[in-house]
C-alpha cells in the first residue's frame, strides 16, 4: 500500500487534542486492512517524524434514524501514534 492510501485523515475530537496536548500523541484514521508498522512507517514517511508507538481502535459505525429509516455509518479504523521526545508535527500545530 501507498504511505496516502493507509493515512486517510487526522481525527480532530477533544480527546484527540488533550492526548497531542499531555501525551504527544496524534490521532489518524487509517485504512481498515493496516497494521501497526504500516502506520508507522506511512506517518514516518509522510510526516517526516520518528514514531515511539502506535496503538489501533476499531470503531463501530452508530445506528442512526432518519424518521422511520433506519441506516447504519460505517466502520472505520483509528490510530493513536505516539511520537518521539521532541518530535512534533507542524500539520496539527494551530488547529
Amino acid at each position: 500500500m501507498i504511505e496516502y492510501d493507509i493515512i486517510r485523515r487526522p481525527v480532530q475530537s477533544e480527546k484527540s487534542v488533550v492526548l497531542k496536548e499531555k501525551f504527544n500523541q496524534l490521532t489518524f484514521e487509517v485504512a481498515p486492512d493496516a497494521n501497526r508498522v504500516e502506520i508507522k512507517n506511512a506517518v514516518e514517511k509522510i510526516f517526516n517524524a520518528k514514531v515511539r508507538s502506535v496503538r489501533t481502535v476499531r470503531v463501530k459505525g452508530k445506528v442512526k434514524r432518519r424518521g422511520r429509516i433506519l441506516g447504519k455509518r460505517r466502520d472505520w479504523k483509528k490510530a493513536i501514534v505516539r511520537l518521539m521526545p521532541g518530535q512534533r508535527i507542524d500539520f496539527f500545530e494551530g488547529v
